[in-house]
């Protein structure tokens, strides 16, 4: 039996350990208390994620049914209806082909050159935000910069106004910010707790996102969420229902990983000053940088899937109808494929972590994200010649079994 920290403690070391003890167990092996299959090494987990024929992303049947969750007034609509209408246009959710027809209009708004626009925005955004903090000396991450920030450029790109973005953040810490109770309880138990926690939050968004969407059909803006409502596939345009999960996938995603990104940055470098002097006189080695933190420390844990197929993955053999957990955390520090999987080298080549996922999955906004923390990264290390985590206020971390990141980083800086 694995240990379980108190989960008002756990930090990522104790992720760590506890992942060091799944893996004892084997790259791949069964866990009977969690009933599912555990994918830990770096090939086999690319392996599950690399074959979206045997491995399935639906996991639509994982979740409870309305009779299971009697708390929610069906008056107001069944709690199904609200997940299913924001799992609708989620295609992270999906499998081909609905998988590739929405993903396809997606990647339109995030090509290499679109993305690569957006640079002279970010940084501006990012002057801005500093700028308002008038000179201080204490500064809150989190608030003041990394959240705001990505929030600011997604919401421009979709068409929401950016003033509601205490809401979208609300939204976001209800659905990502959340403890497992238990690591090893079974997936399923999981998978209730989250939807009773998410359902609520789906509800208020999902009424949201429809208004602006309505009003968006009416009046079509020079964004993203304008042209959705004007797009054709196949002779025809996309439903409002099956626009909200889309509109509301890229919204919370479009932030969430580069707000924890520039928390776990800022956190190493301050873990490791020799780095951070190495890269205050190489700003070129900013790139790799980003990569080793998003390798170490990387956001999502794990990712989940349910097998299709009887398929081999490594030695073993998964059975069809198998609940498969792949934990990038583990992946990311397999001994087999990085050099002292545990040691922060910002100048490790090459880097093949799997953060952001692989195969027809592979995160959609990854560029984006990387661009958002350079950009911002080196701004800050230009504007500030010391910059440490402040000793008198404690650092917030989210229950890493959830999400690797802060909800504050409290900064004492010294301006030039």
């Amino acid at each position: 039996m694995t240990t379980r920290p108190n989960a008002a403690r756990r930090s990522l070391p104790d992720l760590l350990r506890w992942l060091d003890e799944l893996r004892r167990r084997g790259q791949v092996h069964r866990d009977d208390r969690q009933r599912c299959w555990h994918v830990l090494g770096h090939p086999e987990a690319g392996a599950v994620l690399a074959d979206h024929r045997s491995f399935s992303s639906d996991l639509r049947g994982l979740l409870p049914r309305q009779e299971d969750m009697p708390e929610y007034d069906l008056r107001e609509g069944s709690f199904q209806e609200d997940v299913e209408l924001f799992q609708r246009g989620n295609f992270v959710r999906l499998d081909p082909p609905e998988h590739h027809r929405l993903r396809g209009l997606a990647s339109r708004a995030f090509t290499p050159r679109t993305v690569a626009g957006l640079a002279p925005r970010i940084a501006e955004v990012t002057t801005e935000l500093l700028d308002a903090t008038g000179g201080r000396t204490r500064l809150e991450l989190i608030d003041d910069l990394a959240y705001p920030l990505p929030v600011i450029v997604i919401a421009e790109l979709l068409g929401l106004p950016a003033a509601d973005r205490p809401m979208f953040r609300r939204w976001a810490d209800a659905l990502f910010d959340r403890e497992v109770a238990d690591p090893d309880q079974p997936l399923t138990e999981l998978a209730a707790a989250s939807t009773r926690a998410a359902v609520p939050v789906l509800r208020e968004m999902n009424a949201y996102l429809l208004d602006r969407i309505r009003a968006c059909r009416a009046h079509p803006g020079d964004d993203l969420t304008g042209r959705l409502v004007q797009v054709e596939v196949d002779g025809q345009r996309l439903a409002d229902e099956e626009i909200v999960g889309f509109v509301g996938l890229l919204l919370l995603a479009g932030h969430i990983t580069t707000t924890a990104t520039l928390g776990n940055a800022v956190l190493a470098l301050d873990e490791h000053p020799g780095a951070a002097a190495e890269l205050r006189a190489e700003p070129e080695l900013l790139p790799a940088t980003i990569e080793e933190v998003l390798r170490l420390r990387t956001p999502f844990p794990r990712l989940v899937r349910r097998a299709v197929a009887d398929t081999r993955v490594g030695d073993e053999v998964i059975p069809a109808g198998a609940v498969v957990t792949v934990w990038l955390t583990a992946a990311n520090r397999d001994e087999r494929v990085f050099a002292e999987p545990d040691r922060f080298d910002p100048r490790r080549a090459p880097n093949p972590h799997i953060a952001f996922g692989q195969g027809i999955h592979f995160c959609l906004g990854a560029p984006l994200a990387r661009l958002e923390a350079r950009t911002v990264l080196g701004i800050l290390l230009g504007r500030y010649p010391d910059i440490a985590v402040a000793a008198d206020v404690p650092v917030k971390h989210r229950d890493p079994w959830a999400m690797v990141s802060v909800n504050s980083l409290p900064l004492d800086v010294r301006p030039r």
